[in-house]
């Protein structure tokens, strides 16, 4: 099969080498490239639709008639998107500080972050909690450094 005895070995090395390089890609594709402090303004509580699955959306447009082109729809009421997050106060859980998970330390940082008045939402934030606004930016300076390790100490299970 193989006419030159090195032939073998610089295939084999080119099979493995296209195999690394295409589980590597795989890999790194699997990894969102969506940076961490992403603007959140547009996830506020006014944003959630019903049960916080999304708004309505818009008139369908009309179809043709015998054959002609139909008009476009009509796009959903503007300003007034469906959410995929309900980020306001009333939206946190009802738990004791000690009870928090990573999930809620984050869900309160966004909702920090959502705030038109971050001073006032932490404020509120801390009062309920029991904590110090200090405690509320230093979560926050850990979820925006990805110290996720971090966020989990001294949560809940």
């Amino acid at each position: 099969m193989f006419t030159i005895p090195f032939q073998r070995p610089l295939i084999l090395a080119a099979a493995s080498l296209a195999l690394v390089t295409g589980t590597a890609c795989a890999a790194q594709a699997a990894v969102s490239h969506t940076p961490v402090s992403a603007p959140v303004t547009a996830l506020q509580s006014s944003n959630c639709g019903i049960g916080g699955i999304g708004g309505a959306g818009g008139e369908g447009g009309k179809g043709g008639e015998g054959g002609k082109g139909g008009q476009p729809g009509q796009p959903g009421e503007p300003g007034k998107p469906g959410g995929t997050a309900c980020l306001g106060f009333g939206d946190l859980p009802d738990k004791p500080k000690s009870e928090l998970t990573v999930v809620d330390k984050v869900r309160i940082v966004l909702t920090v972050m959502a705030a038109d008045d971050s001073k006032d939402m932490k404020n509120k934030i801390a009062d309920k909690y029991k904590i110090t606004t200090e405690q509320i930016d230093t979560w926050k300076k850990q979820y925006l450094d990805g110290d996720w390790f971090a966020l989990m100490s001294g949560s809940a299970a």
